[in-house]
């Protein structure tokens, strides 16, 4: 069997490969998404508590090979999978996509967290559009800006003090976000480096607005071998599965 540490949209179309393959596949899914898109295969919900119980999970099944294809800011299961894995004797590969690039007319601002991101805010913008995800938010309960906070689940307290929610998900376009932007008068953009199509069209927008983005780094990780592509992932874990 192959292990995929699931929840993106990467995540989803390896495990339809690897079944159409006619692989053995389970997709573990953190639970923290109401309706998750499920995958083909197995799937199995919540977390594994830890390195530890990881490993001993793997064992157990017969995991022939893992391959991590959580959210680039998914820190903790990575760290376990990094840890679990060589225990377990199980190869473990990293399935990641490519964090986005600055294009000529950006106004980006990188900064290492969100801590980070909420102190830039004052000398950036009034009225901002927070897509970082529902976790976290408490970075920004404190502050005198107002929020369209977009999310795809109701999240939890405590959130700015100004803010309105917006439960989306996407892919988006750039017509519908510059209506957005348009629409609640946004003057910036507060984002994760989450790559991807499914959400790129908020950078568009704010390219065409002339709008500054705040862009949360990635996480550091520890060494693992990595690919950014399905069809990559596709090859080792067909390599590397079972008998």
């Amino acid at each position: 069997m192959i292990l995929v540490l699931g929840g993106t949209a990467e995540a989803r179309e390896l495990a339809t490969r690897l079944d159409a393959a006619g692989v053995r596949v389970t997709t573990s899914l953190a639970g923290r998404v109401a309706n998750p898109r499920l995958p083909r295969g197995e799937v199995r919900v919540g977390g594994f508590g830890g390195p530890a119980s990881l490993a001993e999970w793997l064992a157990r099944h017969g995991v022939g090979a893992v391959v991590d294809a959580t959210h680039p800011f998914a820190e903790r299961i990575s760290a376990s999978a990094a840890q679990a894995c060589p225990a377990a004797g199980v190869p473990l590969l990293r399935l990641e996509r490519p964090g986005w690039r600055e294009r000529p007319g950006d106004r980006w601002h990188r900064v290492p967290d969100l801590a980070a991101a909420a102190a830039l805010i004052p000398a950036l913008g009034t009225r901002v559009l927070l897509t970082t995800g529902r976790q976290g938010l408490a970075a920004f309960a404190r502050g005198g800006a107002w929020f369209l906070v977009r999310c795809v689940d109701p999240p939890q307290p405590p959130l700015p003090a100004r803010h309105e929610l917006l439960l989306d998900r996407g892919p988006y376009t750039p017509a519908g976000e510059l209506a957005l932007i348009d629409r609640h008068a946004i003057d910036l953009l507060v984002t994760k480096d989450s790559g991807g199509r499914l959400t790129e069209a908020k950078l568009d927008a704010a390219r065409e607005r002339g709008l500054p983005v705040i862009v949360v780094d990635r996480p550091p990780r520890a060494s693992t071998g990595t690919v950014a592509t399905v069809a990559e992932a596709l090859a080792w874990a067909r390599a590397h599965q079972p008998g």
